[in-house]
């Protein structure tokens, strides 16, 4: 069987043939087939994980099905990875895949008694990008906009999208693994308070 490589996961071709599509419809500024391989590649750097392949997997279709506003992206995502995947892969346990899919639904209310070490890794490899260095982390926050523009009033989506930053920057703790804590934890927070500040 043919495979493509997201280092260091090796996917059949057809599964991530299939995952690429979802991700391209509809077009999307930041939530595409690149934030997945972008998380993927994080996932890599955690030799530690538990369960390797469901984590890879919930990261690669964690945004699969994507509309800006609804409240049941991650839940769809979840959907379309346990029905894609066993037509691809045997011995997966979707119910992992499909538990770390919706952990994401919950960003900024999340707790440490939430998640095992595996779980807590995965979010904060999906929420690496707020502890980016500037210009990537302001390019996100503009697509994010970019995707909001036209489905809500921006009155609306600054407060919200203002809203959600602050409760991040006011929380305990942003990254709950203690890898990404120490990687990206004082740049999440700079970067927070300069766009919450301006």
């Amino acid at each position: 069987m043919s495979t493509l490589t997201i280092v260091p996961f090796d996917f059949p071709a057809p599964l991530l043939s299939a995952a690429s599509v979802a991700y391209a419809h509809p077009r999307r500024a930041y939530h595409h087939f690149g934030h997945a391989k972008s998380v993927l590649n994080l996932v890599a750097t955690v030799p530690e994980l538990e369960h390797p392949r469901e984590t890879a997997l919930a990261a690669l279709f964690h945004d699969a099905v994507y509309l800006a506003g609804r409240s049941d992206n991650e839940a769809l995502s979840a959907d379309l990875a346990v029905q894609t995947i066993p037509q691809h892969l045997t011995g997966v346990d979707l119910d992992r895949v499909r538990h770390l899919i919706m952990l994401t639904a919950r960003h900024g209310k999340l707790t440490a008694a939430d998640l095992d070490p595996d779980a807590a890794h995965f979010v904060d490899c999906d929420m690496a990008i707020i502890g980016a260095p500037p210009a990537e982390f302001d390019a996100y926050d503009a697509a994010i906009a970019e995707e909001y523009r036209g489905v809500v009033p921006g009155m609306v989506y600054r407060f919200n999208r203002r809203r959600f930053l602050k409760h991040l920057l006011d929380a305990d703790r942003i990254y709950f693994s203690p890898r990404f804590h120490a990687q990206f934890d004082a740049q999440a927070r700079a970067n927070l308070r300069r766009v919450l500040d301006s």
